[in-house]
């Protein structure tokens, strides 16, 4: 089966993972709740990480609404385990990052990044925690 892109998501009526359905609607609390019972935080759907679709939905709803950036999605899933540098398609949720100018998930990238080095990722069971 191909993997879906963004045009193909477009024209369906749900294309999203869970995990990046609560991403596209940003809620906060549905997804650490999936990525807490296990759920990639590496996830691709659509042809973009959850990471980069994370920086894309904070750098397109602050440019669209005129509010201030946010990177509470970038942080919950730096949290988890998501890698900035993971690459699809030839791009990354940290250049991603650099191209939408989103210096707030850039700092966190880099500031995850520096923690972790070295360190194996850490992936979570699939059970659900009690």
């Amino acid at each position: 089966m191909n993997a879906l892109t963004m045009r193909d998501a477009l024209n369906r009526e749900s294309p999203w993972t869970p995990a990046h359905q609560a991403v596209e609607s940003s809620d906060h609390a549905v997804l650490t709740r999936i990525l807490d019972e296990g759920a990639d935080a590496d996830e691709v759907c659509c042809r973009v990480t959850l990471l980069m679709h994370a920086v894309d939905l904070e750098a397109d709803g602050a440019h669209q609404s005129g509010e201030p950036l946010d990177s509470a999605l970038t942080a919950i899933l730096l949290a988890y385990g998501a890698d900035p540098h993971l690459a699809v398609d030839g791009e990354t949720a940290y250049t991603w990052a650099r191209k939408y100018h989103h210096d707030m998930a850039i700092r966190l990238m880099d500031r995850f990044s520096t923690r972790q080095a070295g360190k194996p990722k850490a992936r979570f069971g699939g059970g659900r925690r009690r």
